[in-house]
């Protein structure tokens, strides 16, 4: 899968992100390809709530648009975008919206989820600013590789179609925008026609720097949905990315490609734990944690991320080693000092508590109350000195009845 080569110059790795030009959308924000999350930015975005920007939304395939054929020009369609077309309320919530303005070749040339499309996208803001144009846009349907407004939009279009799609900023770039051309919270307007259409390439025969490739460019979106706080996107990104990493192949990679596949599913699954996390689903986070583990114990990141979660799930005997294994391996580094720190004064505080229950337990109070307590649950206790003395006056009455049985 491969964008036109004016698309892809617009959008140099480079070049993505500086808030110097738009950035394509099918590419926009792009984290340097050489490295993933820092830890020391973790505790940076746990200050930052973003938890209200919308979940992916499925919508299966929705229902076509009502036709009339019999309006359809035979030739060319000149004046169809001439005729009223009915808005067609996509997700029946009145946010995305779809209108024909040139009708396509019919519904069984729609697109599929998975194949290849090519678009011409014209997209503007609702004073008519232009903040994007591409005369061939290319990605991978159903894969989240464009905005949710083309993702939704793209498989309704018959080859050929041409239509116009206002979009709430929900399905756009939501509350963070895009900089510098895109406010936040700015819908769009998108004049999308359908050029093409073809399956996805087969996993098995792509080179070993092809399937590089392809996996980098979806991780590169799984980043850039966890830039913008929508983590279940960025999860299904990953998740895409290390499917193709580990797709069975029928072509020889060379040790040098089976080394930067490898270091690119543990990036993947580093930023897919991250991401987990951030959802609060520990389980899968721990088991993405182990999964780069088995193949770099060293991975500080790995580590670090796999004492969060034990320290969520209050398990911090065990998270207190794996933090301090981090350290050892990286000692400046002051986000694990600070989580350490915290996690050894919960671990200490849960330890007096777990003590004081044991004593509550096992009916041993607080020393302050207990002569008070035993004077009053045995007033006819005998002291201990008492006691000691019967017992040897009656050890000495057993012998001395021995000794003289034994005379006798």
């Amino acid at each position: 899968m491969a964008s036109s080569g004016e698309e892809r110059r617009s959008s140099s790795p480079g070049r993505a992100g500086t808030g110097t030009e738009p950035v394509p959308m099918a590419d926009a924000a792009q984290l340097d390809t050489a490295e993933d999350f820092e830890v020391l930015e973790e505790e940076e975005e746990d200050e930052e709530d973003l938890s209200e920007l919308p979940p992916l939304e499925d919508v299966g395939r929705p229902p076509a648009p009502p036709r009339e054929d019999a309006q359809r020009p035979e030739q060319g369609g000149g004046d169809a975008a001439e005729e009223p077309q009915e808005w067609v309320d996509v997700l029946g919530s009145g946010l995305l919206k779809k209108k024909t303005l040139v009708p396509g070749q019919g519904a069984d040339t729609r697109p599929r989820k998975g194949q290849d499309v090519t678009i011409r996208l014209k997209a503007t803001l609702e004073d008519g600013s232009v903040v994007e144009e591409s005369p061939a846009l290319t990605f991978t349907l159903g894969d989240c590789d464009v905005v949710q407004a083309l993702d939704l939009c793209v498989q309704l279009l018959e080859m050929g179609e041409t239509a116009l799609i206002v979009s709430d900023a929900k399905y756009c770039y939501g509350a963070q925008g895009r900089s510098p051309d895109i406010p936040p919270n700015a819908s769009l307007t998108l004049e999308v026609e359908l050029l093409a259409a073809q399956d996805g390439p087969d996993l098995e025969l792509l080179s070993g720097k092809e399937k590089i490739e392809l996996a980098n460019r979806k991780r590169e979106r799984g980043n850039f949905f966890y830039q913008q706080a929508d983590y279940v996107l960025a999860i299904n990104s990953y998740d895409i990315a290390l499917k193709i990493i580990s797709s069975s192949s029928k072509v020889d990679f060379s040790p040098d490609e089976e080394a930067e596949l490898l270091d690119v599913k543990v990036k993947c699954l580093n930023n897919l734990a991250a991401s987990q996390l951030k959802l609060d689903h520990y389980e899968a986070a721990l088991k993405s944690c182990n999964l780069v583990l088995e193949h770099q114990p060293g991975n500080i990141k790995a580590l670090f991320r796999k004492g969060k979660v034990l320290a969520q799930q209050g398990e911090y005997r065990e998270a207190i080693p794996i933090l301090k294994a981090a350290l050892k391996l990286e000692p400046s580094n002051k986000t694990i000092h600070a989580e350490l720190s915290k996690l050894v004064k919960k671990h200490t505080d849960q330890k007096n508590v777990e003590t004081e229950m044991y004593r509550k337990m096992l009916g041993n109070p607080s020393a302050a109350g207990t002569p008070r307590k035993c004077k009053d649950k045995l007033p006819w206790s005998i002291p201990w000195k008492w006691l000691f003395g019967a017992t040897a006056i009656a050890l000495g009455g057993v012998a001395l009845s021995v000794v003289i049985a034994a005379r006798n």
